[in-house]
This record gives C-alpha cells, structure tokens and sequence, in this order.
C-alpha cells in the first residue's frame, strides 16, 4: 500500500533465518532498514555477511548492530561496510535521528557479545553525545530496558538494562526499538518514550516506523496477519 510519509521497517533477532524477509511487504519501499541485533546465532562474518546481502537484495538501505549472539568482528565489518549503528547516531531525515547500542547485558549463557551494565550506561552516554542535536530521536537498542513489558523472559523475570531504563527516563527519545528477549514482544511506555519489542524475525514480528516531519508512527506488525 502506498505511504505518505518516509517510513522504516525494523526488526531483529534474525538468527541467520532470513525466510521472512519476503513476507514483509512494506520492505522494499521503505527508506531505510534497521536491524536492532542478532543477525546471526553464534555466528560471525560470514554468516552476518549472508543475511545482509538476503536483505540488501530487497532493500540495501540498511543500518544494523550485533546484540550478544554476533561475534565482535561483525559490527567491525558492518562499520565498514557503512551500515553501522552501534555507537553511531545517523540522520535518517531532517529533524530525525537514530541512535544505536547493541551487545546486551550479561546473561546466564555466556553468549559472545555482552558487557556490564556499566558499559552499556557508557556507551548511551558516549552516543547521545553524538546525536542530543536531534529534533526527534530514536534509540535502537538491542537489550530492552528493565522493568517494562519488553523484557519479561519466559520465567516472568525481568531481565532487561537498568541502564537503558536510566538513560530512557532522563533523555526521553521519542521511541526505543529494542528485541533480544524473543518472547517479549510488545509496546510499552516509559514517560514519553514508546518502547517496542517486535519479538525474533521467525515469529513474524517487525516494526513500522514512519515520520511526518513533526511525529513519528509506530506499528507493531505481524507477517501475515497485519497487526497483531
């Protein structure tokens, strides 16, 4: 369907399944694509380098970051490709900026890419200095703020960043973009700021961002089934 204004599509937790990509019909007309983290499980160049190609296939405007199941190397070769987020905040269209924070927070499984939740406080402190000159402001974030519906794992815990949720409360972005616990997927609201967890790709959950220069729209959207 046609769209009046710039729009994005979002998602995350690819995990190199990349079968869905053709089932979101909003892919190939949008303005640019962010990949909130995990491209790969496990995985490294290689793997990370196939799932980008699968998309840029259909849209080569992309931006994305590791979360904590992408090995080191790959946000270095993303970076150099130019299609980094992590640590980098980038203007989508005037008066909107992104900016992004991938890996996660530790975790009980020792997977490849998480830091301290003092690095995490860091590094958002470390890229909004890049990107506070933005009217509108999105963060991508691949660890989900604590204490809100985007991070209840399955045992009901709350295992989001307490850093992320600081770092919402004080700055206020417009929207957070967040995913890494799967089963999490929903839209919450932390003062001002829209939080949205899509869940992973092979569940069929992405994001609609669009901007009509004075706003942003968020949709949380399902493969097949339009919203859920």
């Amino acid at each position: 369907m046609p769209h009046a204004h710039p729009y994005w599509v979002v998602f995350g937790d690819v995990h190199g399944r990349t079968a869905n990509l053709r089932g979101i019909p909003e892919l190939a007309g949008a303005a640019g694509v962010i990949v909130t983290g995990d491209l790969t499980n496990r995985g490294g160049v290689d793997e990370a380098q196939e799932v980008i190609e699968s998309l840029a296939a259909i849209n080569p405007r992309i931006l994305a970051q590791i979360g904590n199941m992408d090995l080191a190397p790959v946000q270095d070769w993303l970076d150099d490709q130019g299609r980094g987020l992590h640590l980098r905040a980038v203007e989508l269209v005037p008066g909107l900026g992104v900016m992004g924070v991938g890996w996660s927070g530790l975790t009980p499984f020792h997977t490849p890419s998480e830091v301290p939740d003092f690095q995490l406080a860091s590094w958002l402190d470390e890229t909004y200095e890049k990107a506070r000159h933005f009217k509108h402001l999105i963060l991508a974030s691949h660890t989900p703020p604590h204490g809100s519906k985007t991070d209840v794992a399955g045992s009901g815990a709350h295992v989001g960043s307490r850093a992320v949720r600081e770092f919402i409360e004080r700055v206020q972005p417009d929207l957070c973009l967040t995913g890494h616990i799967h089963e999490s997927r929903s839209v919450d609201r932390i003062g001002d700021t829209v939080v949205v967890n899509p869940g992973d790709l092979a569940s069929g959950g992405y994001v609609l961002v669009s901007f009509d220069g004075d706003s942003l729209t968020t949709e949380l959207m399902d493969i097949g089934g339009g919203r859920p």
